[in-house]
């Protein structure tokens, strides 16, 4: 084969080739190494090499992910850094670009720290409904810490301030170190088992990731939550959490609040304490007077039920019934007497001797009086029936047909008054003053 008929290729097809093998490659990978030639140009990207003992890798981190770092990188420092492999075509060189870096050692913590958490998790471990509610009224407290910390110190001074009554137990523990949570662990278990106390605090001051490992054990945070005691949970400061903060009943951000929140204020408590007593003498005084209320109203009542005092009782009821009898007595008695008078009077009055008497007397004064009255009604009488009589006569047809006048009428008794009543043969009769003439009409004219 000749050399005209191989491919040939330009360094920038090269290098365009090995870019896109690199990163088909390596999709996203973790590096861990020194850091090296560290500089930020104006532009705010991170320049820098991970190195070890035999190699080096160019690695480049661009603005804005560098400005988000928690740390400030240096020479020397070791760390983790998570990118995608790439060639830079211009000079052939291949290079990390960073999108995340993180210290090495709590780097590594970390990632085992959200790894055993993710899994606790899923286990239903740190789930919200096996939380148990704290006793309202701690009497013993069980406090897991370094009896020569700041966490103790700080414990102890609030719960003193706050509430001088409550019996607090320090157990010892290492808080740091590799058999830290192997002495927590059995110090927990031992203090549940011995029913002494109602809570236990599991606390200490803040630190670094690695400093507060011992408290993100998967041992411990079993153990809490195997617990037959509630667990308040207090470790390092308020940004800090632990797998025993969410194993426990109750997490507190520092030991302070946690003592805070297991105990009331006394000044709170007094002030309560002097409200119930007013509410407990103000209702001793109102059971006081209604005691003796009762105790009254129960001697009268005694009393009213002695034998001697229902005899008197019944004899003055007895005297107040005689009174009002003779009372009744003599009213009825008067009412009686003053209804006999009357009738006596009225019977007086209406005697029938004198009655008749009277009306005899009457009889005889009233004997003239009917036979006047009725000859001067006849006499009126008469005078009114002879007016009478001239008055009929002076209006009677018979009295004009004594005077030579006769009355005409028709068969059916309808007197004729004019000719055009009757017709040519039409019979009629005639009334003159002796009698009766039946005619029959001849003619009109």
């Amino acid at each position: 084969m000749t050399d005209t008929a191989r491919d040939i290729l330009t360094p920038s097809q090269l290098n365009a080739l090995a870019r896109n093998l690199l990163e088909d490659t390596f999709p996203l990978i973790w590096v861990e190494g020194e850091l090296g030639n560290v500089t930020r140009p104006a532009s705010g990207h991170l320049y820098f090499t991970l190195k070890d003992a035999r190699a080096q890798v160019k690695c480049a981190m661009f603005k804005p992910k560098s400005q988000w770092l928690k740390f400030a990188p240096r020479e020397g420092l070791r760390v983790v850094a998570r990118g995608r492999l790439t060639l830079y075509e211009a000079r052939g060189d291949y290079q990390l670009v960073v999108d995340h870096m993180e210290e090495a050692g709590e780097g590594a913590l970390r990632r085992a720290f959200e790894e055993l958490k993710a899994k606790l998790t899923a286990e239903g471990l740190f789930d919200a409904d096996r939380k148990r509610p704290l006793p309202a009224h701690v009497r013993r407290l069980a406090v897991l810490t370094s009896p020569t910390g700041a966490a103790v110190r700080d414990v102890l001074s609030v719960l003193q301030r706050r509430y001088p009554l409550l019996e607090v137990d320090v157990l010892p523990v290492q808080v740091q170190g590799e058999t830290a949570a192997a002495q927590i662990v059995e110090m927990l278990q031992r203090a549940g088992r011995s029913g002494r106390y109602d809570v236990l605090l599991v606390t200490r001051g803040g630190g670094s990731l690695e400093d507060l490992w011992a408290f993100n054990d998967e041992r411990l945070a079993r153990a809490i939550a195997a617990s037959p005691v509630p667990v308040v949970s207090a470790v390092g400061h308020e940004t800090d959490f632990s797998l025993a903060d969410f194993a426990a009943d109750l997490r507190a951000p520092t030991p302070s609040v946690a003592a805070e929140l297991l105990v009331p204020d006394r000044r709170d408590l007094l002030t309560r304490v002097h409200h119930l007593q007013r509410r407990l003498a103000t209702a001793h005084a109102h059971r006081l007077r209604n005691l003796m209320q009762r105790a009254d109203r129960a001697a009268l009542r005694l009393n009213a039920l002695r034998p001697q005092a229902r005899l008197d009782l019944l004899r003055r009821r007895q005297d107040d019934v005689i009174r009002r009898l003779h009372a009744l007595w003599r009213d009825h008695q008067a009412r009686r007497l003053a209804a006999l008078r009357h009738a006596d009077a009225i019977l007086r009055a209406h005697a029938p001797q004198r009655r008749l008497e009277h009306l005899r007397a009457r009889l005889l004064a009233l004997a003239p009086r009917p036979q006047a009255a009725i000859a001067r009604t006849l006499q009126r009488e008469a005078l009114c029936l002879r007016g009478l009589a001239r008055s009929l006569e002076a209006v009677s047809p018979l009295a004009t047909v004594a005077r030579g006048y006769a009355l005409v009428t028709k068969d059916d008794g309808t007197l004729v008054r004019s000719v055009a009543q009757v017709e040519t043969g039409d019979r009629v009769t005639a009334r003159v003053a002796d009698g009766q003439i039946a005619l029959r009409v001849e003619s009109k004219t």
